[in-house]
């Protein structure tokens, strides 16, 4: 089984983004075979960027999408909506790579399913 998560929302100011990440966690826990594939598109895209810091007792995003990669996941972003926002390879943590439509296609195409937040 293969999910594939399309997320819109910035990483922070609304819950949909850490709520699609807490169930893609839950996916993966509950069948560690099981591939996820989080492909971040529009806002979303910061939710990538390294170095990210939050107060304590407050989710982290970034600490959330390394949690994605070390479970055989994926973190694809979406290259036009890094260049509308002037963002390079450089800014985002190690692991998640640039993508493209086609990638995106491609992915939902042959995931079992697709969920979007």
């Amino acid at each position: 089984m293969s999910t594939l998560f399309i997320l819109n929302d910035p990483p922070y100011g609304t819950e949909r983004l850490y709520n699609g990440l807490r169930l893609a966690h839950a996916l993966a826990k509950k069948d560690p075979q099981e591939g996820v594939t989080v492909f971040l598109m529009a806002d979303a895209i910061a939710s990538a960027r390294a170095g990210q810091k939050t107060p304590d007792g407050f989710y982290n995003i970034e600490r959330m999408l390394k949690r994605v990669l070390t479970g055989n996941g994926k973190v694809l972003l979406c290259g036009t909506c890094m260049d509308a926002r002037g963002l390079d390879e450089a800014a985002f943590m190690p692991g998640a790579r640039r993508s493209t439509m086609d990638e995106l296609a491609a992915e939902t195409a042959t995931a079992d399913k697709v969920l979007v937040f």
